[in-house]
Formats: C-alpha cells, structure tokens, sequence
C-alpha cells in the first residue's frame, strides 16, 4: 500500500534520513585509510593501535547502525513511493546492502577488534574488506543513480 507519493514531505523526509546516514555511514571509507597512513608514516605504533581502537569502537557504535539506518530510510522510500521490489535496480541495491552489512559484520568489526587488540594479522582482512565495501558502494551508486531494468 502506497502511503505517501513520490515527493510528497514524508518521502523527501525519509529521502534526507537516505542521504544523511549514506554520509554518516561512509565516511570512515573515506577518512580511515588516510588517518591510518599518516599515524604509519609517523611510525608510532602505540598511536596506530589507539586508532585502530577508535576507528574499532567507531565502526561498531556510529558507521554500522548508520548503514542499517540507511537500508531502513531506503525501505521506507520503497513502501512510501513510487519505488518496487519488482523493479531490478531496488531489487539488486537491496541485496547489494545486505552484503555489505554482512561483510561488515562478518568481516570488517571483528578484524578492526583483533587490529586495536595488537594483532597485525588482521591489518590486511581489514583493508580487504574496506576495499570490498567500497567496491560494493559503487555498485549500489550505479544502480541508484542509472537505475537498470527500471
């Protein structure tokens, strides 16, 4: 049942929710890599696993609940709108979602714990999975924005 059409106000506030925790998820995607290659070009390795507890903590208390806020702003843009489940590219984001949250969860969280822990194994699970996440971010930017089979 459509509630609200396309561009009416609880659309466009459920759209801003969309656009707010897109940027609140994804900015540790941005800012991470950078914060972590100047605290290693410092060579202070008591400093890289201070940041590796607080991108840790970060991930866990403010970037994932974001994301699941932004799947849940998208799903509301579906039931509220004009959008389908029927329509690939809805379809498709959605599962794309689904796989970053389960590579996060799965993957990323528990790395960054054992990296702020001290083990320096779990460095390169944690720049994978970020590589995957971004990977898998602009997939979910094409399919939105070009939006195929629509």
């Amino acid at each position: 049942m459509i509630l609200a059409a396309y561009g009416s106000t609880l659309y466009k506030l459920l759209y801003l929710g969309h656009m707010v925790t897109f940027l609140v998820a994804f900015a540790a995607a941005v800012i991470n890599p950078i914060l972590v290659a100047k605290v290693k070009g410092d060579g202070d390795e008591p400093s890289l696993l201070r940041l590796a507890g607080h991108i840790a903590g970060n991930g866990r208390q403010i970037h994932f609940p974001a994301l699941v806020l932004l799947g849940a702003f998208g799903l509301g843009m579906v039931f509220e709108g004009d959008l389908d489940f029927g329509d690939a590219w809805v379809s498709l984001a959605f599962l794309v979602w689904l796989a970053m949250c389960g590579i996060i969860t799965g993957l990323m969280l528990p790395s960054e714990r054992k990296l702020a822990a001290g083990d320096r194994s779990a460095e390169a699970l944690v720049e994978r999975a970020g590589q995957i996440v971004t990977l898998l971010l602009l997939v979910m930017l094409y399919l939105m924005i070009w939006k195929p089979g629509a």
